[in-house]
This record gives C-alpha cells, structure tokens and sequence, in this order.
C-alpha cells in the first residue's frame, strides 16, 4: 500500500466522523502516516457530515482530500455532492437502502450495500457506518483485519464497551457483502 485517500459522507447521527477516526486509528496502528479531517454542518444531527482519511507510507502534504481515490456515501445528498470527485480507477461504496441513485460513471468501481437495511435486520441498529467499513476493508485491504478490531476497540468510548462486540459483528457482516 502506498496511500489510501478517502471521503466518508452522510447526515450528521450516522457516525460518519467515527468511522473515520476509527480508518484512521487502524492506520496509526500499523504505524502509517495518518491524517484525519472532519467537517459538519451546524446541525450535529440530521445536517450534513463528511469527513477526509488519508493512511499512507509516506508523509501527508495535506488532510484536504478534493478527489479522493475512495468514497463512502451514506445518503443521496452526499453521493451526489462527491461521486464525480472521486478519481478514475476510485471505489465509491454506496449504503443502497439511502443513496437510490444508480451510478453512471464506467471509470470506477461501484458497491451497493443497503447497510441500513442490514444493521436493522440484523440486530446491529445504528451500526451501517460500521458495516461500510467492512465492505471498504473487503476491496481494498486498507488495513489488516486484526488492525481493525484494535481501531474499533480504541475507539468506542469505555462508557460503551458493551457496544464493541455489535461492532466487530458489523465489521464482519459487510466483509460478507
């Protein structure tokens, strides 16, 4: 790997600023270059949020990512705001039970995970951020799997350590997709 450039996009309340830190964590733990960069609107929750990974072998010039090689998209407004930023060749991985729209783009590689769906059917409510992260981990190979699970456990606060193992099944769940 030499550098995974990413956006992660959505409504505020979907844990898209989590599942960034949490790519990113996986990132310091293999001793990577990291930078992390969230942005949200003046609504936490229900305004929109995105936010820019990058993991790379090599020093980061810049957190700001304005074509990213990867792109998660959790919602509609989101898809269309970033999909024709991602670069040629780029992976969008698009949560299909929101973004409804078909992409029309042939020069990058394009997943539809109703992970929504999946995280309400499977008992994991609130987790299709989590699920995105396993698909990414899936096709890309951004990180090892075992470097994941020390992100997620990093990362769920100590108030919410029950909430680790639903995590790691969400993980799981979108490597199956």
């Amino acid at each position: 790997m030499a550098t995974h450039n990413m956006v992660l996009a959505g409504f505020g309340g979907q844990g898209i600023l989590f599942a960034g830190k949490v790519i990113a964590y996986c990132g310091l733990v293999e001793d990577k270059q990291v930078s992390w960069l969230p942005s949200y609107g003046p609504e936490m929750r229900g305004g929109t949020a995105n936010c820019s990974v990058c993991i790379s072998d090599d020093p980061i010039a810049s957190p700001i990512i304005a074509n990213p090689e990867i792109l998660i998209a959790m919602n509609g407004p989101s898809y269309e705001k970033f999909i024709n930023k991602v670069v040629p060749g780029g992976i969008a991985i698009l949560d299909s039970t929101l973004v409804t729209q078909k992409c029309e783009r042939d020069d990058i590689k394009v997943f539809y995970v109703p992970a929504t769906r999946l995280a309400v059917d499977e008992n994991l409510k609130g987790l299709a951020n989590i699920i995105l992260i396993g698909k990414l981990l899936k096709e890309t190979g951004f990180a090892a799997y075992e470097s994941v699970e020390k992100g997620i456990r990093k990362c769920v606060p100590a108030k919410k350590a029950h909430l680790v193992e639903g995590n790691l099944r969400a993980i799981k769940l979108g490597m199956e997709q």
